[in-house]
């Protein structure tokens, strides 16, 4: 154990009877310059005093214990510190002034405990990017389609204020590849083959594994992926940690799929046919909405089957369900003639048409099963949305005419409020969807401990 001194004094006169008052002096001299240098050097260092106060050890000084801080334990103890004021916040209700934007209202479980959580995330949060991998599988991947929130956000992280460079202070590392890249540059068309494309992902973590120690100590668990191509999670199973232990940020959002909610991120799909939210934003108020329900999109899964099964030949004019959309009629503009908007799932859970309809002002009716809606351990979804089963098909029409008029304009409302949080924008800005994904990623990471694999 390290010592060092505390009383010039004592540990004089306790050596100045055997030898010269020259000796004395360097004897202090060179331990109080090693001292200085040793504190110059360490600047993470710390001393307590030594726990056995009667051990006689000579000289006769006040013993230290020397203990090393190290980065990963500065990094636990400001997460212990933000979990007590989440917590604090939470108990006591607090509010706080923010000029942009306050969360309040029943869309949230606790907009208290959200909003401080959200700006001890701005405050704090650190993300080590991996910078092995080349382009364009590692670090980019196409933002166009319904799939490109993919690449829009990891071109986001990649030049993100909460971007470190330092890997020590990181609460969360991002493993850079991109899924739908892996699709489009390394499957093998028609070959019904997983293994090229799971080894892409079980070689890089290979790879950091052995580079540094972050992967192993945590077993992946502060170490995130994000993907919204419908095969990421296959592909993940390739790495047993990485499925198990990490964060998985997916639009593949099924729990039947081994999709956790406790770790895992439901990411929302969200199409932007150029790129940008120009001329998706807003609708006409409920009065303007003439439609009772809408739907138009192909037979992809069994839910979709089964609707069109029910409704697709109907005459009813306030339920407008259909696999092909009559030339006569814009898509985008039936959403914004409609009081409801179904968001079925396809083949995977996952569809653009949630955030469709929240763009346009439409209260989503989301019909899914399995499905773990995005934000949902912040947002409240059944305040601003329909939610439904497969089984509640027959039933729909009835369902939505028992929400009275009052209910339905409340809904709508609210749903008008919570589209800043699945908003694209370039650059992010606060509360939109980059940030709110991020904070997903936040709690997740509040919710773990890590420990140095060092300490045992």
């Amino acid at each position: 154990m390290d010592s060092t001194t505390t009383d010039d004094d004592d540990s004089s006169s306790c050596c100045c009877s055997s030898i010269s008052s020259s000796k004395v002096l360097w004897l202090i001299a060179i331990p109080l310059i090693l001292v200085s240098l040793y504190f110059g050097l360490k600047s993470s260092t710390s001393y307590v005093y030594a726990k056995n106060d009667h051990e006689n050890i000579s000289p006769p000084i006040v013993q230290l214990e020397k203990k090393l801080i190290s980065n990963l334990e500065k990094v636990e103890a400001g997460l212990v510190r933000v979990r007590v004021a989440i917590k604090e916040a939470q108990s006591k209700n607090q509010t706080f002034d923010d000029p942009e934007y306050v969360p309040t209202g029943p869309i949230y479980w606790n907009p208290t405990a959200f909003h401080r959580s959200y700006m001890e995330m701005e405050k704090h949060f650190k993300i080590y990017v991996y910078e092995e991998g080349e382009p364009p599988v590692f670090h980019y991947s196409a933002s166009e389609g319904i799939l490109g929130i993919e690449g829009i956000l990891i071109h986001h992280i990649e030049i993100s204020k909460f971007r470190t460079n330092d890997p020590e202070k990181a609460h969360v590392y991002f493993l850079p590849f991109s899924v739908l890249s892996i699709v489009s540059y390394v499957y093998v068309v028609d070959s019904r083959s997983w293994g090229p494309m799971q080894n892409t992902a079980a070689d890089y973590i290979d790879g950091i594994s052995r580079k540094y120690p972050y992967w192993n100590r945590s077993l992946g668990a502060d170490h995130f992926m994000l993907a919204c191509h419908d095969w990421a999670p296959t592909i993940s199973f390739a790495v047993p940690y990485l499925y198990k232990n990490s964060i998985r940020v997916l639009c593949n959002a099924n729990t039947s799929e081994r999709f956790d909610p406790t770790k895992d991120v439901s990411l929302p799909e969200i199409y932007l046919p150029q790129g940008k939210m120009d001329g998706l934003i807003g609708g006409p108020s409920p009065s303007h909405r003439s439609v009772l329900v809408f739907y138009a999109g192909g037979i992809h899964g069994y839910i979709r089957q089964v609707l069109m099964e029910q409704w697709g030949k109907n005459n009813d004019s306030d339920v407008q369900i259909h696999e092909y959309l009559p030339k006569n009629m814009s898509y985008y503009g039936m959403i914004r003639k409609s009081k409801f908007c179904i968001c079925p799932s396809g083949y995977e859970v996952a569809s653009p048409r949630m955030v469709e309809a929240l763009y346009m002002g439409c209260v989503p009716v989301l019909l899914k099963d399995h499905y773990v809606a995005p934000f949902s351990d912040v947002l409240n979804w059944k305040s601003f949305s329909v939610q439904m089963n497969s089984t509640d098909i027959p039933n729909l029409k009835k369902i939505l005419m028992s929400i009275s008029q009052t209910q339905y304009i409340r809904m709508q409302k609210r749903s008008l409020q919570v589209r800043r949080h699945f908003e694209v924008n370039f650059p992010p800005r606060r509360y939109d969807v980059f940030h709110m994904i991020l904070h997903s990623i936040w709690l997740r990471r509040l919710n773990i401990h890590v420990h140095d694999t060092k300490d045992g």
